[in-house]
C-alpha cells in the first residue's frame, strides 16, 4: 500500500461519525490486514463507549487508541480520563487542541490536568497528539484536516507534558523540521 511505500510508521483509521474520512469495520480491517506487520495502527475514536472502541480494535487488528474527543462537555463528544484505564491493554494518545491565540500561557495545563487525572485512574496515555485549535464558525463540526498550524513557540515556551508528544496541524515539508525543532515533538501526524 502507498503508506508502507511513503515510508510511515504508523496509520490512523477514522472511526469518527460524521468525519469525511470516517471507515467502518469491514473496511478497516481490510485496510489493516493489507498492511505490512511494522505499521503501526492506531484507531481514531470520539466519544465512543470503550467496550465499543474495545472491540472494534480486536476486530480491526488496532495497535494503539487515539482519543479525540473534549476534555470534557457533551457526553458524546468527550473522552473522560478514565477512559485510558478502560482501554487497557491498548496504549492511548490523547489529542490536544491548542487555540490560537491563547491568553493562557500555560497552553497546555488542561492536558497535564487530563494527563494527571488519567494516571491517578490507573493508566496514563502513552502520548500526546497537539493538534491545532479549530475555529467552529469557520469550519464548523470539523475535528482535523483544516490546515491550521499548532503556535510552535506556545508550546516550546510551556512546561513540559509528563508524556510524549506527537505535532499535527498544517504540517508540509516545508515547515515539519521547524516544527519538530519548536516543539521537540518525537513524532508527526499527516493526513
Amino acid at each position: 500500500m502507498m503508506i508502507a511505500a511513503s515510508g510511515a510508521d504508523a496509520i490512523g483509521l477514522n472511526f469518527i461519525t460524521g468525519s469525511p474520512r470516517c471507515l467502518d469495520v469491514k473496511r478497516a480491517t481490510e485496510i489493516s490486514q493489507n498492511l505490512p506487520n511494522e505499521i503501526i495502527r492506531i484507531g481514531v475514536f470520539v466519544g465512543r463507549p470503550s467496550s465499543e472502541m474495545l472491540s472494534f480494535a480486536k476486530q480491526v487488528g488496532l495497535d494503539a487508541i487515539q482519543l479525540h474527543g473534549l476534555f470534557d462537555g457533551a457526553p458524546e463528544k468527550s473522552d473522560p480520563p478514565w477512559r485510558c484505564d478502560e482501554l487497557k491493554p491498548y496504549p492511548v494518545i490523547r489529542v490536544v487542541r491548542l487555540e490560537k491565540p491563547s491568553r493562557d500561557p500555560d497552553r497546555l495545563a488542561t492536558a497535564r490536568q487530563w494527563i494527571d487525572a488519567a494516571a491517578a485512574c490507573g493508566c496514563r496515555p502513552a502520548m500526546a497528539l497537539l493538534d491545532a485549535g479549530i475555529s467552529r464558525a469557520a469550519n464548523p463540526g470539523a475535528l482535523g484536516g483544516t490546515g491550521q498550524t499548532v503556535d510552535w513557540e506556545a508550546v516550546a515556551d510551556a512546561p513540559n507534558l509528563p508524556v510524549p508528544i506527537t505535532l499535527a496541524g498544517g504540517l508540509t515539508p516545508d515547515n515539519v523540521t521547524a516544527a519538530i525543532q519548536a516543539t521537540q515533538a518525537i513524532a508527526v501526524d499527516t493526513a
